[in-house]
C-alpha cells in the first residue's frame, strides 16, 4: 500500500503535512510518496528533526505549487509541474495506490476527472465529507463539486455513498436520504422530485426518503444526498455552527470564577464533546467516482488531521469500494 501525498497543498504546508505523514508512517506503517520541492522538504525536515522519517519516504520532485487563487484548470496547463498535478499523474501511472491533497479543491476535482479519470459510467465525481452527528457520523454527497446536477447524478451519489459507508466506515445497511425542504414526497423542485423517484426505485440502496436540514444532525440518515450547491451550504453552515457553539460554551466557562470552577469539574466531558463535534477527526473527503482513490484533506489541516486522513485513505484503498461502485454504476448504465 503506497499513498501519494501533495506535500505543498494547504494552508499549513509543508510543515503540518510532513508532521502528519511522519506520524502516519510511525503509527500506522503507511508507505508514503511526497510530491514537492525536495530541497524545501529536506530543510523542513531538519527544522522539525524528521530527517530520518523523510529518508524513509520517496520524493517526486516538482518545481511549482498550485495556490488557492489559481484557476481549477491550471492543474492541467500552467501549473502542470505543481505538486498536485505531479501527484495525480503519478497515481494515474500506477506509482501509488491513492492520492491525497489539502490544496485547491476545484483543481483537485478537475485533475481527478481529467488525469485519474472517472469510473466507467460515472457521470460526475463528487466531494463526500464525513460529518459528525448526534449518533456517530454521516456522509454528505455532494459537498460542492457539482453546483448544477441532474436527477441521475443524485442517484449515483446515493449509490456511491452507500458503498463507501458500508465498506470503509463499517455501517451495515446505510440509510440514504435526499436533502430537501420537507419530508413529504411532493416537496422540493423538479430536480428533487425526479431524484426522489429514482432513489426510491433503486434496489441497491436503503433509501429512507427526504430529510430536512434540521434533522441531519439528529441521525436523520447515514448518507445525505444533495447537489453540490445545497451540499456546500449544509457543509459550511454545519462547520460554522459547531465553531460558534464551542465559542459560546467557552465564553460561559471562562467569564467568571463560578464558570471556571464548573469547567474544571467537567473538563474531560467538554474535551470529549469538542472531539465529537470536530469534523477534522475524519480528515477530509473522498472524491467519489474516480477510477482510483483521491482524497481531499481539509485545507487548514494540522498534523493530526493529516494523520487521520491518511488512515482513512488507507482503509479506502484497501476496501475494494472502487470496484464495488464500478459494478453498481455499470448495472445502472
Amino acid at each position: 500500500m503506497k499513498i501519494i501525498v501533495d506535500a505543498f497543498g494547504g494552508d499549513n504546508a509543508p510543515r503540518e503535512i510532513l508532521l502528519g505523514c511522519a506520524q502516519a508512517r510511525q503509527e500506522l506503517g503507511i508507505d508514503l510518496v511526497l510530491t514537492g520541492d525536495k530541497a524545501r522538504l529536506e530543510a523542513c525536515a531538519r527544522e522539525l528533526g524528521l530527517e530520518q522519517e523523510l529518508a524513509q519516504m520517496e520524493i517526486l520532485p516538482c518545481g511549482d505549487v498550485l495556490t488557492m487563487e489559481d484557476e481549477p484548470t491550471s492543474v492541467l496547463r500552467e501549473k502542470g509541474d505543481s505538486s498536485m498535478a505531479v501527484g495525480l499523474r503519478a497515481l494515474a501511472e500506477g506509482k501509488g495506490d491513492a492520492f491525497a491533497s489539502a490544496g485547491n479543491s476545484g483543481a483537485l476535482v478537475v485533475g481527478a476527472t481529467m488525469l485519474v479519470k472517472r469510473l466507467r459510467g460515472v457521470k460526475r465525481v463528487a466531494f463526500a465529507p464525513i460529518m459528525p452527528k448526534s449518533k456517530g457520523f454521516f456522509m454528505l454527497i455532494d459537498g460542492g463539486a457539482n453546483v448544477d446536477c441532474r436527477p441521475e447524478m443524485l442517484l449515483q451519489f446515493g449509490v456511491m455513498g452507500a458503498a463507501y459507508m458500508k465498506s470503509v466506515m463499517g455501517v451495515e445497511h446505510p440509510r440514504v436520504a435526499l436533502a430537501n425542504v420537507g419530508e413529504e414526497e411532493h416537496k422540493g423542485d423538479q430536480l428533487r422530485q425526479e431524484a426522489l423517484a429514482l432513489l426510491k426505485a433503486c434496489p441497491d440502496i436503503r433509501f429512507v426518503g427526504n430529510v430536512e436540514a434540521r434533522e441531519i444532525p439528529f441521525d436523520g440518515a447515514d448518507v445525505v444526498v444533495a447537489d453540490g450547491f445545497t451540499g456546500n451550504m449544509i457543509l459550511k453552515l454545519y462547520e460554522g455552527v459547531a465553531l460558534a457553539l464551542m465559542e459560546k460554551i467557552k465564553g460561559v466557562f471562562t467569564s467568571s470564577l463560578k464558570g471556571k470552577l464548573a469547567a474544571a469539574m467537567v473538563y474531560g466531558d467538554l474535551k470529549k464533546m469538542k472531539k465529537e463535534l470536530d469534523y477534522n477527526e475524519y480528515g477530509g473527503a473522498p472524491i467519489m467516482g474516480c477510477s482510483k482513490p483521491v482524497f481531499k484533506i481539509h485545507g487548514s489541516a494540522k498534523a493530526s488531521t493529516v494523520k487521520s486522513a491518511l488512515a482513512l485513505i488507507q482503509s479506502y484503498a484497501q476496501s475494494g469500494v472502487t470496484q464495488e461502485i464500478a459494478a453498481a454504476v455499470s448495472k445502472k448504465s
